[in-house]
């Protein structure tokens, strides 16, 4: 159990203040792990911050020594940020931005993905391969009638285009191990979805331990943002949680 709880010790620090004050970082390119409502992201030497309007990046070669590189204008409502490979997907209350960081220093606006089913939203976002996957939060201070899941082609990324949504209840976090998706509603639990169609996600269960906010998948460990604190599942079986320990 102690190999279990050293592996855990970063990613339940980051969780613990991962509301809008989290780390997110994708395998192959960045060197860490995190939610999908995070603020901030480490991708190689590069960390990106994200306000209400703006993109800061800053070269960490030197941690203890953070150089400012860019100031980027993006939108506004700015809400949460996910890199994957070169790009950074930018969520904010109305749309999603995604930037090139193929030169890490001086990302570059690639396109914006918006649903045409909901008119205001609030946007964690996270890509697979040559999707996205976005929960699209109405209700409370977002606005509008209903949540969805928005499934966003994204093969030819500066021209994004949602193929298929599945109604949600009160939506927030997401994140995905193989072909399971970690959707958190809190009203309907941690909702795993097949989405080996990406754009027919199929529901296989809910979990109800808590009440989910953000997730972390981390090799076959699943790291839950909950209300009351963390809950810790064994994904070995990536579509069948094993609840291993709870952290108040």
């Amino acid at each position: 159990m102690k190999p279990l709880i050293l592996l855990l010790i970063p990613l339940i620090i980051i969780f613990s203040n991962c509301n809008k004050e989290s780390v997110a970082t994708n395998a192959g390119f960045t060197t860490g792990a995190g939610g999908s409502l995070a603020r901030f992201a480490i991708a190689g030497n590069y960390m990106y911050t994200v306000d209400e309007k703006k993109l800061t990046t800053y070269d960490i070669t030197n941690p203890a020594n953070p150089v400012l590189k860019k100031v980027t204008d993006v939108g506004f409502q700015i809400e949460t940020i996910f890199p994957f490979h070169d790009k950074l997907f930018i969520g904010s209350t109305t749309v999603i931005h995604i930037f090139s960081i193929a030169d890490p220093s001086n990302p570059q606006k690639l396109s914006t993905a918006i649903s045409p089913d909901v008119m205001r939203r609030c946007d964690p976002v996270v890509a697979k391969d040559t999707v996205a996957f976005a929960t699209l939060r109405t209700n409370g201070p977002c606005g509008g009638m209903n949540s969805i899941l928005a499934v966003f082609d994204i093969k030819d990324i500066t021209k994004p285009i949602q193929k298929a949504s599945f109604l949600l209840s009160e939506p927030y976090g997401l994140g995905y191990a193989g072909n399971a998706l970690y959707v958190c509603d809190k009203q309907r639990g941690l909702m795993i979805m097949n989405i080996t169609n990406p754009y027919n996600p199929i529901l296989i269960s809910s979990l109800k331990d808590g009440s989910y906010i953000d997730v972390i998948p981390y090799q076959n460990i699943l790291v839950c943002w909950v209300t009351t604190g963390i809950i810790v599942y064994d994904i070995t079986n990536v579509f069948q949680p094993v609840r291993l320990s709870t952290i108040n």
